[in-house]
């Protein structure tokens, strides 16, 4: 009996929480007293309809003494649950305050360390703006960096 469970494909999960973030952000990150948090707790919510399907995911996983924002893990085999293969993503998210450029060169290298870290073959670094005063055309982007030979997507919101 196969019981091999499909990936989670992160990059749709993202593309479908840009748009709700665009469509939700304004009402939910006000209620906040601690702004970094609001996004955060946006994307846990968001994505732990998906998970609570048979993955987890844990906040503010530490590893050594820095901590990465979300650490999800998805069971490739049914069968075997957390006991066999697992789909393992780094999640970090950042407040983006200054240069965007610098925003990403220095978030690549920390979400690098972390995917080497805990062994995740999939890394997504997670940029929100903090002003909040760029159009939401402009907001919402995604692209690719490659550091020392692994990839990580960066997202934009």
């Amino acid at each position: 009996m196969n019981c091999t469970v499909s990936r989670l494909d992160l990059p749709k999960l993202l593309r479908a929480f840009q748009q709700f973030f665009r469509e939700n952000a304004d009402a939910w990150i006000e209620r906040f007293q601690y702004k970094e948090v609001g996004p955060q707790l946006l994307l846990q919510a968001f994505l732990q309809r998906i998970v609570n399907g048979g993955g987890r995911i844990t906040r503010e996983y530490s590893l050594g003494m820095k901590r990465m924002d979300l650490f999800l893990e998805w069971p490739l085999d049914e069968a075997l649950a957390f006991r066999g293969p697992l789909q393992r993503v780094v999640l970090e998210l950042k407040i983006r305050r200054k240069s965007l450029e610098s925003t990403v060169v220095q978030g690549v290298e920390q979400t690098l360390a972390y995917a080497v870290t805990c062994g995740a073959g999939e890394s997504h670094l997670i940029l929100f703006d903090s002003a909040g005063q760029t159009e939401w055309d402009d907001r919402i982007w995604e692209r690719t960096e490659v550091c020392n030979g692994r990839t990580i997507q960066v997202w934009g919101m």
